[in-house]
């Protein structure tokens, strides 16, 4: 799909159906709760799955650590190769910036470490019903 086929393509696109033809989620149960749940503004609001989606719109997708701002670029119902997903939108030079900072940073950063003394023995087991019949 060339830059113009995509141009071209202006039938009405719901948000959360343009979030996974962009590959920014797996489902589009994800993507919609993404966006209920306050992780996707559009053009500096919130939105609804249903926002109809307009060539120009600036989103802003936060997963995690990163944050992604983006440019509507093009319009898709379904998902496709990863390739042509690219097509869709355009990411600001900030954003990128922004990403591999946030990247650089989880690197240097120590992972959190798990230091389990394993089972618990009876003492610890007789501990823990007691506390949990008698409630607090």
């Amino acid at each position: 799909m060339s830059d113009k086929e995509i141009e071209e393509t202006n039938e009405p696109t719901r948000l959360d159906k343009w979030l996974l033809a962009a590959r920014f989620f797996k489902t589009r149960s994800l993507a919609a709760g993404a966006v209920t749940g306050g992780k996707i503004d559009v053009n500096g609001a919130r939105a609804k799955p249903s926002r109809i989606m307009r060539l120009g719109d600036k989103l802003n997708i936060r997963r995690g650590p990163y944050e992604w701002t983006v440019v509507v670029k093009g319009l898709a119902k379904l998902r496709g190769p990863a390739p042509k997903a690219q097509l869709l939108y355009e990411e600001t030079a900030e954003s990128i910036r922004k990403r591999e900072m946030a990247s650089a940073q989880l690197k240097l950063e120590r992972p959190p470490e798990f230091h389990s003394p394993g089972r618990p023995s009876k003492k610890d087991r007789r501990a823990v019903l007691r506390f949990t019949k008698r409630g607090w």
